[in-house]
């Protein structure tokens, strides 16, 4: 019994140790074989995965696009009119005003050339009259009677009447100066009047079309919250309705701007010539008081009634 029993285990032992040795050999040579029973089944099942798989476009936000329910309305046409349709009510209101402030630009800007040309050539033409005048009563009668020259002249006269049978000269002259400057400055209100406007437009339209943008850019972005896409094509036309109204808030300024300027070199000018018509007036006043006192009085108050 223990011969055979050793002999069994012997044989036990080597069976185990080629059985061991051969092992890799065999799963080597299944892993290199093709696996021929598993391909019909693998295929029916890469079919429906292939099939299912999302189709993505290189475009951007075509996905989006894609999915129901989200279907993109974006307008054909970005012209300024169709942009200012479809503008939010605010928006709307501010491209109106500030339309509107452009057209008062351009409406002061007619007025005012208008004006100032006819009040320069007004008083041009009376002191080029007058020029050769020797007393206040000539030059009244040479004047025409309606600018700023015959008011010097009115209110030269009338000090002149109020102050018969005074015999301090200089307080004739300071008095009559005083109202010739209330003139100036009346005369000086009166050309400017309009320009306040303009400046007003010029400093605050950039500002009204920038609040117009702001609120319109809010607007664009609360609508992609609501779309949740980040599709340039709904973005854009938001963003370009919004800065419509800066683009609308600068035509009405830079025009503002420039209309100002060039109106405040025309008065500036004008209110030199108005100087010198002031001055004219005083030199009559003081020849009249000069020839009065020569004549031993009266003269002057003669020519003032």
């Amino acid at each position: 019994m223990n011969v055979k029993t050793t002999g069994i285990l012997r044989i036990s032992l080597l069976a185990f140790v080629f059985a061991i040795a051969a092992a890799p050999a065999i799963v080597a040579q299944q892993s290199v074989s093709p696996p021929q029973a598993t391909s019909p089944v693998a295929q029916p099942q890469a079919a429906p995965a292939v099939q299912s798989a999302p189709a993505v476009d290189a475009t951007i936000g075509t996905t989006e696009a894609a999915r129901p329910g989200k279907a993109l309305v974006v307008p054909k046409d970005l012209s300024p009119w169709t942009m200012f349709q479809s503008a939010d009510w605010l928006v709307k209101s501010v491209m109106i005003g500030l339309a509107f402030a452009s057209v008062l630009t351009w409406t002061i800007l007619v007025a005012k050339s208008i004006e100032l040309l006819l009040a320069k050539r007004r008083v041009i033409r009376d002191l080029t009259d007058t020029v050769e005048a020797r007393s206040l009563a000539d030059a009244q009668r040479l004047s025409s009677g309606r600018g700023v020259l015959s008011a010097f002249l009115d209110a030269a006269l009338r000090e002149a009447r109020q102050s018969a049978g005074v015999s301090s000269d200089q307080g004739i002259r300071e008095r009559a100066a005083s109202s010739f400057a209330e003139i100036t400055r009346a005369e000086a209100r009166r050309i400017r009047l309009g320009m306040g406007m303009l400046a007003t437009i010029g400093s605050t339209s950039p500002f009204v079309g920038l609040f117009g943008t702001v609120w319109g850019i809010m607007n664009s972005f609360i609508g992609i919250s609501k779309a949740q896409t980040t599709n340039l094509a709904v973005v854009a036309p938001g963003i370009a309705e919004a800065l419509l109204a800066t683009a609308i808030g600068l035509v009405a300024a830079i025009p503002a701007v420039i209309i100002y300027n060039h109106f405040s070199r025309v008065t500036k000018t004008y209110l030199e010539i108005v100087s010198r018509a002031s001055g004219t007036a005083g030199r009559l006043l003081s020849r009249d008081l000069d020839l009065d006192r020569a004549h031993g009085g009266g003269t002057l108050s003669r020519a003032a009634e």
